[in-house]
C-alpha cells in the first residue's frame, strides 16, 4: 500500500509525519469515517508527531451546488469537531487537509490545524483559486463557489515553523518564498491534483517548492476517480527533504505514508547554499 524511508540508524529524528492518501466521495459521513480510521491507523503503526490530510478531504462531490450544500462553519462543523477530538484523543498535532467553509454569504476552501491538545493552531484559506480548462474539456472553476483566502500563514510545531498552502498554490512560487522569509523549516500542501496535470508536474513542482525555500515539503494528494469517474485525481502523496530528494511517497491507492524530517540536514543544505541570503528581486 505504501513505501517508506528506512529508518535511520542511531539518531532519533526531529519530526515524523503520517501522510494520508484518500479517494474522497460524495458521502461526507463516510468520507470523514474513512478520514478517522486512517489517521487512528497512521498513529498505531508509526507514532508521528503530525498527521496531515489531503484537499477535501470530507467531500468532494460533482457539483458546486454540491459542495456548498456540504459547507460548514467553524468551530461547530461536523469535520471541526471531529479533528479536534482525534488531535486530542490520539495527542497528536492534524493538519486538517482542507474543506469547504461557510462564513456568512461566503465560501473559502480552508486548512485547520490542531495541535496535539486539541486546539486551533492555524487556519488558512486558499489564496489561488484553481480556474482552468483540461484538454478533453473538463473545466474546473473555483472561484465560482469559493472565496479567495488573503493571508500567508504559518503555525509552530515542536519549535518547528509550518508554512501552509493548498494545491494550486504550488504554482505560484512568490508564496512560498513569503513562507520562507517568515521562517518556515516544513510547507504543507495538501492537494486534489488532477490526473492529465499531475502525471507532469505534480512531482517537479514539489521538489522545485522544496528545493527552492530549503524545506521539508510534505505534498498530500487525493487519489483515484471521482464525481463517478468524471474526474481523477493523481495521488503520489510524498514527503521531500530540502534537497529535493523524496524520502517516502504513497503508491496508488488509499492509505499512508511515514517520514521522518531530520532538521540538522535542512541546517546543512542552507549552510551548503545559503541563497535566502543571496536574493536581489523583492
Amino acid at each position: 500500500m505504501v513505501w517508506s524511508a528506512p529508518v535511520t540508524q542511531g539518531r532519533r529524528p526531529d519530526v515524523k509525519v503520517s501522510l494520508v492518501q484518500m479517494n474522497t466521495q460524495g458521502d461526507k459521513a463516510a468520507n470523514l469515517a474513512t478520514a478517522a480510521s486512517l489517521i487512528e491507523a497512521a498513529v498505531a503503526a508509526d507514532k508521528p508527531d503530525l498527521v496531515v490530510l489531503p484537499e477535501y478531504y470530507a467531500f468532494l462531490g460533482d457539483t458546486p451546488a454540491q459542495a456548498q450544500d456540504a459547507a460548514e462553519t467553524f468551530p461547530d462543523g461536523e469535520s471541526y469537531q471531529l479533528m479536534k477530538g482525534l488531535a486530542k484523543k490520539l495527542k497528536v498535532a492534524i493538519h486538517a487537509g482542507s474543506v469547504a467553509e461557510r462564513e456568512g454569504n461566503s465560501f473559502y476552501n480552508t486548512t485547520v490545524v490542531f495541535g496535539p491538545d486539541g486546539e486551533e493552531l492555524a487556519r488558512y484559506r486558499k489564496i489561488h483559486l484553481f480556474d482552468v480548462e483540461i484538454t478533453g474539456g473538463t473545466v474546473y472553476r473555483e472561484s465560482d463557489t469559493v472565496s479567495r483566502g488573503e493571508d500567508v500563514v504559518t503555525y509552530e510545531l515542536g519549535g518547528k515553523t509550518v508554512g501552509c498552502a493548498i494545491c494550486y498554490d504550488i504554482r505560484f512560487p512568490e508564496l512560498f518564498r513569503k513562507l520562507r522569509d517568515k521562517g518556515a523549516d516544513i510547507i504543507v500542501l495538501p492537494a486534489a491534483f488532477t490526473l492529465m496535470t499531475g502525471k507532469d508536474h505534480w512531482e517537479i513542482l514539489a521538489r522545485a517548492r522544496a528545493i527552492e525555500t530549503q524545506t521539508w515539503f510534505l505534498a498530500v494528494g487525493q487519489t483515484g476517480p471521482h464525481a463517478g469517474g468524471k474526474k481523477w485525481c493523481w495521488g503520489h502523496s510524498m514527503v521531500i527533504d530540502p534537497w529535493g530528494h523524496i524520502t517516502a511517497q504513497a503508491s496508488d491507492g488509499v492509505g499512508f505514508t511515514t517520514g521522518r524530517l531530520e532538521f540538522g540536514y535542512t541546517e546543512k543544505v542552507r549552510a551548503n547554499v545559503p541563497v535566502a541570503n543571496h536574493h536581489v528581486l523583492a
